[in-house]
């Protein structure tokens, strides 16, 4: 299963590397702890709306276009899944055994 909040910390580590930024520059912008930008990226947080927005303007880059590549990324992991339906991850198989 994919999880959104994998995709949109991904996306949002590729723009700001694409920047050529650290965690830190950006978490001090962003007005948000450094720790909890890190678990935004790697996917282990989901954050709000609010947040994301702060994050967004420390990266100088529209909280649409962020969405709409998550999107795209998205698309191409469901396209993945439809094409290898068999192919279950083991954290499914633990889930439907409970």
């Amino acid at each position: 299963m994919v999880l959104v909040r994998g995709l949109l910390g991904d996306v949002l580590r590729r723009k700001r590397l694409r920047q050529g930024r650290t965690l830190r520059e950006v978490s001090a912008d962003a007005r948000v702890s450094l720790g909890y930008l890190s678990e935004v990226e790697r996917g282990q947080k989901e954050a709000s709306s609010e947040l994301l927005a702060a994050i967004c303007m420390a990266l100088e880059v529209p909280l649409s276009a962020v969405f709409a590549e998550v999107s795209e990324d998205l698309a191409r992991e469901e396209a993945l899944v439809l094409a290898h339906p068999t192919a279950i991850e083991p954290a499914e198989v633990v889930a439907s055994a409970a």
